[in-house]
């Protein structure tokens, strides 16, 4: 699962039902290291907490009973690798950015 974000666009969610990674990649359009960007946080430049609330209202996220099951699923097993901010409900991400 990719969160995608362009100054252009924003954010949306690409490849939802890959449950297997999750990362944050920043568009060529996004010149700043570390952009504000509205449900995430950067940790530093290369990892960032992402609202765990806000990934199914993005465009793209398919939001039907299977899609969020998965989701969960997901969630539960990165909370195991404590990769979850409970305090925040966010989840940890790697960022990638796009050449």
């Amino acid at each position: 699962m990719i969160v995608e974000y362009s100054h252009a666009a924003g954010l949306r969610l690409l490849e939802p039902n890959d449950f297997g990674k999750f990362k944050l990649v920043l568009n060529s359009d996004v010149p700043l290291s570390r952009p504000s960007i509205n449900g995430i946080v950067f940790v530093d430049d290369a990892n960032v907490l992402i609202d765990i609330d806000a990934v199914p209202a993005l465009p793209g996220a398919p939001g039907d009973a299977d899609w969020r099951a998965g989701f969960e699923r997901m969630i539960q097993v990165a909370r195991r690798h404590g990769w979850v901010e409970e305090g925040s409900r966010a989840i940890r991400a790697h960022v990638q950015r796009d050449a």
